[in-house]
């Protein structure tokens, strides 16, 4: 039997942040993504998810944020609070080192001047670094597999959750997935908004020298789960990329945006 690369205590010991982002998140010296090329699409997607589609509101958490920022450039400029959540302590430690400005974290730059170029001015990248900063109000331990994935910390829910590349590496089959989906949007008050970036047909991804086992998901998973948590979907893509199989086996990535319902509908 193959060994397993997954579960809670092999990503404790394994996984390490940076080399996550040296990996799937550094620019070329032109300023174009590289392997992080599968990261612009999610970026524009969010971009037209906030921007142009007009979701916002009060309060948006991110599940599973690792030490990512990017999925956050666009929902700085439509909430006025962002909760940042992960299950690995060294991904929350490496998230506090970039808020709190320390040279030694992630260079973001060409990150933020892409968002920035989205809304129209590539030149406003540190004023939107600084905006975020002040923006992101909390770093929070979560574990989608709980019912309560912030628990022992009860939050009301809010208007928006977001998770990008998260549940289907947290979760070993579907069954376990489905639940995810139903505790994660457990957080989105009626009238909210659920929104997932999912690698589709994945069954392995490296960081660094470790390999990581992922759950395969295709499209109709991932549509029936968000359903079955009683969520209306508005719109979904397949983004259209892949990785180097060097990096991992994903087909596609599948972007999806659904409403709770209102508690007068």
């Amino acid at each position: 039997m193959a060994e397993k690369r997954c579960g809670k205590e092999y990503y404790r010991k394994n996984f390490f942040p940076r080399n996550y982002l040296d990996m799937y998140l550094t620019f070329d010296s032109g300023e174009s993504l590289n392997c992080g090329t599968a990261q612009a699409p999610i970026m524009d997607k969010l971009h037209k998810a906030f921007s142009e589609d007009g979701i916002q509101g009060d309060t948006l958490i991110d599940i599973g944020s690792g030490a990512s920022i990017h999925q956050l450039l666009a929902a700085c400029e439509s909430f006025k609070e962002i909760i940042v959540t992960d299950f690995l302590e060294q991904n929350r430690e490496e998230m506090k080192r970039w808020l709190k400005n320390d040279p030694e974290a992630f260079d973001w730059s060409p990150v933020l001047k892409y968002a920035c170029q989205l809304e129209g001015d590539s030149e406003k990248w540190k004023e939107k670094e600084e905006k975020l900063r002040r923006t992101i109000k909390q770093v929070l331990p979560c574990d989608v597999t709980l019912a309560n994935p912030l628990d022992p910390l009860v939050l009301q829910p809010v208007d928006c959750v977001v998770s990008t590349y998260c549940l289907e590496s947290g979760c070993d089959d579907v069954p376990t997935y489905r639940s995810a989906v139903k505790n994660v949007g457990s957080l989105v008050k009626p009238g909210g908004h659920l929104i997932f970036a999912v690698v589709l047909e994945e069954t392995y991804y490296m960081v660094g020298p470790h390999k990581f086992d992922c759950l395969y998901l295709t499209p109709e998973i991932i549509i029936d789960a968000v359903k079955e948590a009683g969520f209306e979907v508005l719109w979904s893509q397949a983004l259209g990329f892949t990785f180097p199989l060097a990096i991992c086996d994903a087909k596609d990535t599948f972007f999806i945006v659904a409403k709770k319902p209102s508690e007068s509908q």
